[in-house]
């Protein structure tokens, strides 16, 4: 049976190749589809790729154009960094604390506490602005395809600002990925109020925005995936390990939020104090490795390996599958997440 679902998509730096695998999995089955997609960060180039490939040549199109992404972003690295990692292939354990405790990434880290991003003017830009320039936007701002949504945090207001239809250009994927620690806020004229405006990082609002798949006309299933663990069994008492965990739980907070305000009107259509039908009875599911993520860090967020892009992939596509296996059928009927016992 056919089955129309929404999208979620989480960021999360290069840890986004875990979506990629996800999505791939779930473009090979002929019985889903997407009605809409809201993404952040990461979350945005997958959503972004996913659509205009998508538009352009159906799935086989989408798959490739996700596959062409990430081989762009896994050129982005120091190949001295990586290189003796690939070749001895280690556990992402052993992986991700090499790195993190890499003379490399150890100094990057220390520039990006004690040095604003403004500092060094224009020569710090992001380096996905050349793969980000390259999008066919003709197709990402389709009416064809999945609805898009992108999400990015005002900086002034502080609120949220997520973006659609013909409003998303290159400005706008990388303000949804704009780190204030790594680079200057990203700045254009908003056309929604054609007033300049300067965005960071959607993360900090909406990592990812559920809201605008609400829609009465969308599909009550959103499908999240989620690359920031939840839940953390290890008190991190590092520097680096409580800086990222700092930043786990409040790109997460936005997301639950909306989770629990999901919940909250469940309840109260399921006892019966409001009218079935007069508030959208959203079913939740999620794809998530939480083993895999916990076994990561900042720095395999950070710099975008081959190895650790190949293993996130791998990661995804099992996980998609085995969400497939075990909850296809619910599609459509019921949510697969308990929303109750995560917020008891």
């Amino acid at each position: 049976m056919k089955k129309q679902i929404n999208l979620a998509l989480q960021g999360g730096g290069a840890h986004g190749a875990f979506t990629w695998g996800v999505l791939e999995r779930l473009l090979q089955d002929e019985d889903i589809s997407f009605a809409a997609i809201s993404g952040t960060s990461a979350g945005a180039l997958n959503a972004a790729a996913l659509k205009s490939g998508w538009v352009e040549g159906g799935r086989e199109g989408a798959i490739e154009n996700l596959r062409w992404l990430w081989e762009q972003v896994g050129a982005i690295t120091d190949p001295s960094l990586s290189a003796w990692l690939d070749a001895a292939s280690p556990t992402a354990d052993f992986l991700a604390k090499a790195m993190k405790y890499s003379p490399a990434y150890t100094g990057f880290e220390m520039m990006t506490r004690m040095f604003s991003p403004y500092v060094y003017g224009p020569a710090m830009k992001n380096p996905l602005e050349k793969i980000v320039a390259r999008f066919h936007y003709d197709s990402v701002c389709a009416t064809g395809g999945p609805d898009l949504h992108i999400c990015a945090t005002n900086v002034r207001s502080g609120k949220i600002r997520v973006f659609t239809g013909d409003e998303i250009q290159p400005n706008v994927i990388l303000a949804s990925a704009c780190l204030p620690s790594l680079f200057q806020a990203v700045e254009f004229e908003d056309p929604r109020t054609g007033k300049r405006e300067a965005f960071w990082d959607g993360g900090y609002t909406g990592n990812p925005a559920l809201f605008p798949l609400f829609a009465s006309e969308l599909p009550d299933d959103i499908l999240i995936v989620n690359i920031n663990p939840l839940y953390r069994e290890d008190v991190p008492t590092d520097s680096q390990s409580i800086a990222n965990r700092v930043n786990e739980i409040s790109f997460n907070s936005s997301l639950l939020r909306e989770l629990r305000a999901i919940e909250f009107v469940k309840r109260l259509i399921a006892d019966g104090k409001i009218q079935r039908g007069s508030m959208k009875d959203v079913l939740v599911h999620m794809i998530a490795d939480d083993p895999l993520m916990n076994a990561l860090n900042v720095a395999t967020k950070t710099i975008p390996t081959p190895l650790v892009i190949a293993r996130l992939k791998a990661a995804g596509y099992e996980a998609a599958d085995t969400f497939l296996a075990n909850h296809k059928s619910d599609l459509g009927k019921r949510s697969t997440v308990n929303l109750t016992d995560m917020f008891n």
